[in-house]
């Protein structure tokens, strides 16, 4: 099956912090406000963007990582987050030819806006410049000649005059401006130190702010411009991406979901369910079990340590979820979900099925790995190869041994894997390989049956 690339655009900025996510998600809820199907994806890794682009948008936030899924499925994966949809808007990550992969360049936004033809829309922070504005942006459109930059949107713009300097300045380029953003407190959305607090922590709020950065959007930027460069992108047809097969019935997963848990892809979730589970939300931080007949847990990251109070509070599904993992429950965490289940986070005691203790720390771990499998688990078996990521500021103590981690900065062993457990930091994106989330199902089919999992040569999973 294929699908057809709708209009797209790319938007980029020269570096991080320039206000990507405030132009790109105030085009998505000005066009969404117009009537224009609008769907959104990010570029890399990131989780917390997503949640922006799904509430302004009304679809679901998607991402498109060359590095972790390779090259050959972004396409793809736009195709599917544009299933639908009359314009795709996709937000870049760091600057335009940033990338954070083995080579510094794989993962870039310039490498993902070319494997889709698209154009970019490049967003420079204007707060202190004037003419200079024409060198950075001339660099910018000339660097790479394969890469049609489309026009700029100034952003942080001091006044008129200023923005009058600004235009004169990138007059003789011929680089449309595509709109101004004037400098304002109410763009400055609450950050955390792993960017953008997640919307389920305060949609309400969020909701306020987008509704009235829609509004400034669409009156400082050339919406119809803007949506006649997108139109400008060679019409394509991509492959669907792959799914797993359902093989077998249907069994129940929780998946730790509320305001603690936030990280999940989208990607990984439909690949579960097309394995044959059946989701079923759990709130760690009020629920009082797991959902009843549920043979495996899927827990995501997110905040633990902003909830750690609550979580640890929450003493009967603490105990329910430690009494179920002894007994063979199928259970597979990232990151957050790894430290709600290890015995301790900054001395609040948690679920305590694995053995290790975890402290947030001043020290920020982050960048795409390698991972080779030790242990058999429901996840991988022994010596399968994986890519991920890990973006954290907490440490485990022990740090575990099921994976070899590997980057282009070094090497280390981390993690806890079992017959029924696979938990670390290491963060999956399913969207080329859908198969650990067959194996995951299938484990829970077994469970679910009344065995205990098992692998062969697998090391019994660690307990507290």
């Amino acid at each position: 099956m294929t699908t057809a690339l709708p209009p797209r655009l790319v938007v980029a900025g020269t570096s991080s912090g320039v206000g990507k996510t405030t132009v790109a998600t105030g085009l998505m809820a000005a066009f969404a406000r117009r009537g224009v199907r609008v769907a959104a994806a990010k570029v890399g890794p990131d989780f917390i963007d997503p949640g922006y682009h799904a509430l302004a948008t009304g679809r679901p936030g998607r991402n498109l990582d060359a590095w972790i899924c390779g090259a050959g499925t972004v396409a793809p994966l736009a195709g599917r987050a544009g299933h639908g949809a009359e314009l795709l808007v996709v937000e870049g990550v760091m600057g335009l030819f940033d990338g954070a992969a083995d080579d510094g360049a794989t993962g870039s936004t310039a490498q993902v806006a070319r494997l889709l033809d698209a154009p970019v829309v490049l967003v420079v922070d204007a707060s202190s410049m004037s003419g200079s504005v024409a060198a950075l942006v001339h660099g910018f459109a000339t660097f790479d000649p394969n890469l049609h930059l489309g026009g700029v949107v100034l952003n942080r713009v001091g006044s008129d005059g200023h923005e009058v300097m600004l235009r004169e300045a990138l007059a003789p380029l011929g680089v449309p401006v595509l709109g101004v953003l004037r400098r304002d407190a109410a763009w400055a959305w609450r950050d955390r130190h792993l960017g953008l607090v997640p919307v389920a922590e305060r949609p309400g709020e969020v909701a306020g702010s987008l509704d009235a950065l829609a509004s400034a959007v669409g009156a400082s930027c050339d919406l119809g411009a803007i949506e006649g460069l997108a139109a400008t992108a060679p019409r394509r047809e991509v492959p669907d991406p792959p799914l797993p097969p359902a093989g077998g019935p249907r069994v129940r997963v929780a998946v730790a979901a509320g305001p603690a848990f936030t990280f999940a892809y989208r990607d990984n979730l439909e690949a579960l369910e097309a394995a044959g589970a059946e989701l079923v939300a759990v709130d760690p931080t009020v629920d009082s079990r797991l959902p009843e007949g549920c043979a495996g847990l899927y827990a995501g990251g997110g905040f633990p340590e902003v909830f750690a109070g609550a979580l640890a509070a929450n003493r009967p599904l603490l105990d329910d979820v430690a009494a179920r993992c002894r007994h063979g429950l199928v259970t597979w965490a990232e990151c957050g979900g790894l430290l709600w289940l290890a015995r301790s986070l900054d001395g609040h005691a948690l679920v305590g099925v694995v053995p290790a203790d975890g402290r947030m720390t001043g020290r920020l771990t982050l960048g795409y790995r390698r991972a080779t499998v030790r242990v058999d688990n429901p996840v991988a078996a022994a010596g399968a190869e994986l890519r991920g990521h890990e973006f954290h500021y907490s440490a485990l103590d022990p740090p575990g041994d099921a994976v070899e981690l590997a980057s282009r900065f070094g090497r280390g062993r981390a993690g806890f894997a079992g017959p029924s457990l696979f938990a670390g930091y290491l963060h999956l994106h399913l969207g080329a390989d859908p198969a650990p989330a067959a194996r995951f199902v299938e484990a829970t089919r077994v469970y679910a049956g009344g065995s205990r999992v098992t692998q062969a040569g697998a090391s019994p999973a660690r307990r507290s």
